[in-house]
């Protein structure tokens, strides 16, 4: 048989007698990779839809945007579109700022926002036109309205809505690129000012002409085609200098500001994201370490087998690092896959965009595969050399590892520990036997804790709304998608740490089995050996837990504004308290069944051995 058939046909023969834990490797692996692959998949993904739908729609390549009115403007604006760097323009035209109302068909009630109404005509021009994805163009007495300012409001076509008083028919849902996503539609705020936030929608020039008639702050506006869309720098730099001594205001928007802007919606999501992912990979390791732990000495026996039949050392390792490193991988697939998947629902929480979002990128594939190898290789390397290093004979007779006996450290431990209860007396003593368990076990807690505080933060936030004058009525799509990944990401952060919990605590049963034994004939009761295993687990928890709080704030901190308001102080450590008290829970049952264990059985198993 070759090589590679050999170790083919071992590592399949030991995923299918150990199903559980490759499916908890797989598990760990998928969430990480997955994570991490969605939050660099982020990384430009607002600029890619912003591209697509400006070369829909002919977006221009510059705005020119004045909130005077009068000849003075007018003039200034055809003298920008005579400038020989222009080649084609569209307007100008009225922006008209109002109030919007409506009953939208998944509206309950009245939903009230701020607009700004485009005067446009019913034939589109060569420069700036809006593409029609449902219903049709404007005409006169009816409404287009911009598609992520209706998925907001929750209207469709054949809806109506009122505009400072007057109510139109909706005809038509569009997109446009001239202008940045929902809520950002204004631009430049009434007379030049700064602007609210509100949607778009689009009239005829009468209609717009009618409805500024009615007292309301107009802008005057006009879209701009350069010969070379890139020198849109130089471009303004030199209306700049033409234009220096004039009394007109006119601000100009280039369609690269207005791509940046369109990414502010995702500023939060991809930290949330790439920083979840690395504390979900951290706990992937500490889970896949415990698996592994848990399964040194059956590998240890396994290498000595392989060792008596003339395997080679590297055929060892091979065998050994196979399996998790090929469950790995196919986390990894599955994980990229995911994010695949999740993408365009992340990227375009507005609908202001049209275009499909590019899944991971080869940077982002590489990255991903490499978290995942790193999670395989660095949780299962140690036991491995361990086995590989072994003598035959050693190995084939291998029992439970036994921890180094320190004589200094056993005799303080035992005058500590003399007087305590039974249970924490044996967890104490399981703890200290083990410091490298006890101080994963207390990562787990913090990184668990710090998510928790991040969590916290999150939802502490004032948000102002999109509706009329900040109402909640329309809510801040940033925040709200910020709040749904922190959520989604703290769930699967807490479900990892409850599987490596549990692992934890299997793994200290097993490898303690016979000291429990021991502690069963002098006398302790199961219920008091399963209280010492929970609290070998709760024990190393409880620093954990409590340096949590401040690295969770540190981190907070970290990747925040200065103006993040922070929850109260007892919120964190109620947060730190009710993560123990899980940690407790969640090891009761294992330490209960590994409790249960016939003493007499377990003492002849380790004589034998």
């Amino acid at each position: 048989m070759g090589s590679f058939a050999l170790v083919v046909r071992l590592v399949l023969a030991d995923v299918r007698r150990h199903r559980a834990q490759a499916a908890m490797l797989l598990l760990a692996v998928t969430v990480a990779t997955a994570t991490m692959a969605l939050g660099l998949s982020l990384r430009g993904v607002s600029a890619a839809l912003y591209e697509q739908t400006r070369a829909a729609t002919a977006g221009p390549d510059v705005v020119a945007l004045s909130g005077d009115t009068g000849p003075a403007v007018t003039s200034a604006l055809a003298s920008l579109a005579d400038d020989p760097e222009v080649i084609a323009h569209h307007g100008p035209y009225r922006i008209v700022y109002a109030d919007l109302t409506t009953h939208g068909s998944h509206m309950s009630s009245a939903v009230s926002s701020g607009v700004v109404v485009h005067g446009f005509a019913e034939t589109p021009g060569t420069v700036n036109r809006p593409l029609v994805t449902s219903g049709r163009w404007v005409r006169p007495g009816g409404a287009v309205v911009e598609r992520g300012f209706a998925a907001a409001l929750g209207i469709g076509v054949g809806d109506r809505v009122t505009i400072a008083g007057r109510s139109y028919p909706v005809v038509g849902i569009a997109v446009t690129a001239a202008t940045s996503v929902y809520p950002w539609a204004a631009q430049i705020g009434p007379y030049g000012g700064p602007s609210d936030s509100g949607g778009l929608v689009w009239l005829t020039p009468p209609d717009a002409r009618t409805l500024a008639g009615r007292d309301l702050p107009v802008t005057t506006a006009m879209d701009l085609k350069l010969r070379d869309p890139a020198a849109t720098g130089a471009f303004i730099e030199a209306f700049a200098d033409v234009h220096r001594d004039s009394t007109v205001r006119v601000n100009l928007r280039t369609w690269q500001f207005t791509a940046e802007q369109d990414t502010v919606i995702l500023s939060n999501s991809q930290p949330i994201l790439v920083v979840g992912s690395w504390l979900l990979g951290f706990l992937a390791v500490t889970g896949v370490a415990a698996l592994a732990a848990g399964r040194a000495v059956e590998q240890t026996r396994r290498a000595g087998l392989l060792k008596a039949v003339g395997a080679t050392p590297g055929l060892i390792a091979t065998v050994l690092l196979t399996e998790y490193l090929a469950l790995a991988l196919i986390g990894d697939a599955l994980g990229l896959v995911i994010a695949r998947l999740t993408v365009p629902g992340i990227a375009g929480p507005t609908a202001s965009r049209i275009g499909d979002a590019a899944g991971p990128g080869g940077a982002t594939v590489a990255t991903a595969t490499a978290l995942a190898v790193a999670v395989a290789v660095l949780s299962t390397l140690r036991p491995t050399l361990r086995a590989m290093r072994t003598a035959t004979v050693t190995a084939l007779a291998a029992a439970a590892h036994q921890p180094r006996h320190r004589p200094r450290h056993q005799r303080l431990l035992t005058a500590l520990s003399a007087l305590l209860p039974t249970p924490l007396l044996l967890g104490l003593r399981l703890t200290a036997r083990r410091p490298g368990r006890a101080v994963l076990q207390a990562c787990s807690t913090a990184t668990t804790v710090i998510a928790t505080v991040a969590l916290l933060t999150v939802y502490s936030q004032e948000e102002r709304g999109y509706g009329l004058n900040g109402s909640s009525v329309l809510p801040d799509l940033r925040g709200e998608l910020d709040r749904r990944l922190m959520l989604a990401v703290v769930v699967l952060l807490v479900a990892l740490a409850v599987v490596n919990t549990v692992t934890l605590t299997w793994t200290t049963a097993m490898e303690a089995r016979a000291t429990m034994a021991v502690a069963r004939t002098l006398g302790a009761t199961p219920g008091q050996i399963a209280a010492g295993l929970s609290a070998a687990q709760v024990l190393p928890a409880l620093p954990g837990a409590m340096a949590g709080v401040p690295l969770g704030i540190g981190v907070c901190g970290l990747f925040s504004a200065r103006n993040t308001i922070m929850p109260p102080v007892s919120w964190m450590f109620a947060a730190a308290l009710v993560t123990l008290l899980v940690t407790a829970a969640f090891t009761a049952l294992p330490a209960r069944l590994a409790a249960r264990r016939p003493v007499a059985r377990t003492l002849s198993a380790e004589a034998a051995a």
